[in-house]
């Protein structure tokens, strides 16, 4: 699970990694049906006899092997797209099958073949085996592929029971074992996939918890730090403007000093989530970037927007205060507030600087004020 674009929802994991597997295993499938054809018509009784057969039985599955090769893997990766590519490759396998399910029977019954009629069951054997270990992640296309390659072959031989029972019957012996490695592999290919989706649930949370702030459930600075480079770049990209609001609450170390740490993490906490009821776009992305610094990151977010929204906060923070053991204490905030400007800001760092040069100058102006910058 090293790949750089795995997807991170189960259901599209799902398809993804079976998209994955199909596609790695398929090729080389397609080239020993191809292998095993040109040596069932060059082995056979009268080369020569068979020319037109043998060149178009050769195209036929040079033709699915290129098919094979040349069905990419989709670029999006949807449960429709991947459904739709898994769907697409299973025809192409399926067809596959079938040709050689009736090249074998055609084998059997043409004494033309008679002298290499045994290079057809042992590819039938093989081909069958690699499709139970290989390709057990769709039980019921496996089957269905199994039984179209084996069928036409024991038809035939049921055909000249007297015979070919004995072949007929070891055959049918092997089908039937096929069948059980089928469901066996099955079960072991979904048991992996499972443990490879609780890998990736895991992996999930533990990113979760490293880019989250464990007190306030914001986003914390490292999240901060590898957001901010990549939203401004993509403004920069789609010519859209990206607002920056930093905030820093007032007066806080007096909460602490007065109230004890728990009062001020129960602060901290409660202007986080003063913070979720006034920024509530999906757009918006909402940070602890210390202390008591927050961070708002507004993407497609005019000044002015940026500004009203901001200004709406701290209005209200400022009339309802901050409410603990049944008093309320005073509580506001002190926020800087800039849009991001090509002339101005030569890089992210510059952009950043600007707007915590605003946040200072509304703490040294008096605080309780929002400075734009």
């Amino acid at each position: 699970m090293t790949e750089v674009h795995v997807p991170r929802q189960p259901h599209v994991f799902a398809l993804w990694r079976e998209a994955q597997d199909t596609h790695s295993r398929s090729p080389l499938g397609g080239i020993y049906y191809l292998l095993a054809w040109l040596l069932l018509w060059i082995f056979s009784n009268t080369p020569g006899a068979l020319l037109l057969p043998g060149i178009l039985g050769a195209a036929l599955f040079a033709l699915l092997l290129a098919l094979r090769v040349l069905h990419r893997l989709p670029q999006e990766q949807t449960c429709e797209a991947l459904q739709r590519w898994i769907n697409l490759h299973w025809c192409l396998m399926l067809i596959t099958a079938l040709s050689w399910g009736l090249i074998n029977a055609q084998a059997q019954i043409n004494p033309l073949f008679s002298s290499s009629a045994a290079i057809a069951t042992l590819s039938t054997i093989a081909f069958s085996t690699a499709l139970a270990f290989s390709f057990a992640m769709r039980k019921q296309h496996a089957i269905l592929a199994l039984l179209l390659i084996y069928l036409p072959g024991l038809l035939t031989l049921a055909l000249a029971w007297r015979e070919q029972y004995a072949t007929l019957i070891t055959l049918s012996f092997y089908l039937s074992y096929l069948l059980l490695v089928l469901n066996r592999s099955h079960r072991e290919y979904h048991n992996t996939l499972a443990l490879e989706l609780q890998l990736l649930d895991q992996q999930e949370r533990l990113e979760h918890l490293s880019r989250t702030d464990s007190l306030t459930q914001l986003g914390n600075r490292y999240q901060f730090n590898s957001l901010f480079p990549a939203l401004l770049a993509n403004a920069q990209r789609q010519n859209q403007p990206l607002s920056l609001v930093l905030l820093d609450i007032d007066f806080f170390k007096r909460i602490n000093d007065e109230f004890g740490h728990g009062c001020g993490d129960s602060c901290l906490s409660d202007f986080a989530e003063r913070m979720r009821q006034s920024f509530r776009r999906d757009s918006d992305t909402l940070l602890r970037l210390g202390g008591e610094e927050f961070g708002i990151l507004m993407p497609n977010t005019s000044l002015e927007q940026a500004r009203l929204l901001a200004e709406q906060f701290r209005q209200a923070l400022e009339r309802e205060g901050f409410n603990i053991s049944g008093e309320t204490l005073p509580l506001t905030a002190s926020l800087g507030v800039g849009c991001y400007d090509r002339q101005r800001d030569s890089s992210a760092e510059g952009f950043f600087k600007r707007v915590d040069d605003a946040l200072y100058q509304a703490k040294a102006a008096g605080r309780n004020r929002l400075q734009l910058a």
